[in-house]
């Protein structure tokens, strides 16, 4: 009952209003082209040290959750990820734009990163103790194993096309050695190239793969709308029982997934996301049509998207170990207003770390009434001449390469990748080992490096230990789960001409 209490004590119109501005502010940041939820609270933070502590956090909070979820709708609609969490968005979400479902798509996507933002809240408010004391024993070979399951499914995401599959992600690899080892300090692959001397920097490579491939890939096309049947789109935002029925498990196991992510620290979104679509896809009926428009794909990434943001703040609340780099500038929120994570911030000031639960919870509400009744108003943009689009689009993509680094090289390297996107989408390679590979190549390389540093031969025993070994058996697991069909296959085969 105390606990509840403290859910009524921030229902107060300061705190409602600043949840809304909060709401309104993260959608549109995170809606537009190279802005993250990270530079969204970045930029809002300072307006934070005015408020009363929990109000300041709750926006923070607010902004954060809002901002993952804007960028899925311009990922969705014009398959321009609005930031590096809704990549995995583009995949299914564009396909179903394009055939006149856009609103469908916003539909889903709100539904299940709402399903996937409840989940992530509710983790966080009932099972964030236990969960962080498995979190804090992840050590280099724990963390090399966690991030190996992103780069493991990249088997299950090429089967069918294996050798364009493994060509697109060797280029992810490759684009991930570029710049500064981060273990020995040394640069590698930057030519002497100054704006490559740190690395490939992710958001200009991104946005030029997906977005400004697809600008040429609109400029190119004979219709004149990104939407074929311009008179309206199929479907509406509110979906079906039945539809929310079918995907009602799909949207839960990845709500789950993304929040067990969110919390291993440096895991991120892309884990969270490759592994949900993944293991959708694997138990899916017709695994073939994904990514050509498959709701079960779009929705196994918006949920575990949004539930990522939960968890991160896990570790975060109680151990003071921020999830990713966002989750990071929730610890600066806390110190500035006199606060420190751990075991103090719920037993000192409860009010101010159940307030920043419940207000959480409260923001994915604000992404239900924002995506469901705003939809009709984002869908027009797909039926905007593409002699209008392509330039108003080109130019904030332009802006949020320049903005990422604000440096000229980076606009370059959009139109280099650009390019480079166009050809994979014509030649049909798929997109995502790419992303896969770039994203957490030079992550699983820095982990097992350390852990090789650190534990040296010993790197095998410390493999044996019961927590490193149920990591292993999972990439195991993953490696041959997509193959199972025909391993099970074969078997029943050769049983049969056993049986003649």
């Amino acid at each position: 009952m105390e606990v509840l209490g403290y859910f009524i004590d921030i229902l107060t119109p300061t705190n409602l209003l600043w949840i809304t501005v909060g709401s309104l502010v993260g959608t549109l940041l995170g809606a537009l082209p190279g802005i993250s939820a990270t530079t969204a609270i970045a930029i809002f933070l300072p307006v934070t040290y005015s408020m009363e502590p929990v109000t300041g956090l709750i926006t923070m909070a607010t902004i954060y959750v809002t901002a993952s979820y804007g960028g899925n709708i311009t990922a969705v609609l014009i398959n321009t990820p609005g930031t590096d969490d809704s990549l995995f968005m583009t995949i299914d979400g564009y396909p179903m734009t394009v055939k006149g479902e856009g609103l469908r798509a916003v539909g889903i996507t709100t539904f299940s990163a709402f399903i996937g933002g409840i989940v992530g809240g509710v983790a966080l408010l009932f099972i964030a103790p236990p969960l962080a004391k498995i979190a804090i024993r992840f050590g280099p070979v724990e963390l090399f194993l966690t991030s190996l399951m992103g780069i493991v499914i990249i088997v299950g995401l090429t089967k069918g096309s294996m050798l364009k599959g493994l060509i697109s992600a060797s280029l992810g690899f490759l684009c991930a050695a570029v710049g500064l080892d981060k273990v020995t300090g040394i640069p590698r692959l930057w030519f002497g190239v100054e704006p490559l001397y740190d690395s490939l920097p992710l958001l200009p490579t991104i946005l030029g793969l997906f977005a400004v491939s697809q600008l040429f890939i609109l400029a190119a096309s004979p219709s004149d709308t990104i939407v074929t049947d311009v008179k309206g789109m199929k479907g509406g935002t509110f979906i079906k029982l039945s539809d929310h029925y079918h995907m009602f498990f799909n949207n839960l196991r990845s709500a789950i997934i993304g929040t067990v992510v969110g919390i291993i620290p440096a895991a991120g979104t892309t884990v969270a996301a490759g592994l949900s679509y993944n293991i959708a896809k694997r138990t899916d009926k017709h695994p073939e049509t994904f990514g050509e428009g498959n709701p079960q794909g779009l929705a196994s990434v918006s949920a575990a998207n949004n539930a990522v943001v939960g968890g991160s703040l896990v570790p975060l609340l109680t151990l003071g170990i921020p999830g990713n780099g966002t989750s990071a500038l929730f610890l600066g929120g806390l110190l500035i207003h006199g606060l420190s994570p751990g075991a103090q911030l719920f037993t000192k000031t409860p009010e101010i770390a159940y307030g920043l639960i419940f207000g959480l919870i409260i923001a994915n509400f604000f992404i239900l009434a924002l995506g469901l009744f705003g939809a009709a108003f984002y869908a027009k943009v797909t039926v905007i001449p593409t002699n209008i689009l392509i330039p108003i689009v080109g130019s904030f993509i332009i802006l949020g390469a320049y903005t990422s680094r604000q440096l000229v090289f980076d606009m370059y390297l959009i139109l280099f990748f650009g390019i480079v996107g166009y050809f994979m989408i014509r030649t049909q390679f798929s997109m995502a080992p790419f992303v896969l590979a770039f994203v957490l190549g030079k992550i699983v390389e820095t982990q097992f490096r350390r852990a090789i540093m650190l534990y040296g031969m010993g790197f095998f025993d410390k493999l044996m230990n019961p927590l490193p070994m149920g990591l292993l058996a999972v990439n195991i697991l993953f490696f041959f789960s997509p193959f199972w069909p025909d391993i099970k296959a074969f078997f029943q085969k050769k049983a049969g001409g056993r049986a003649a």
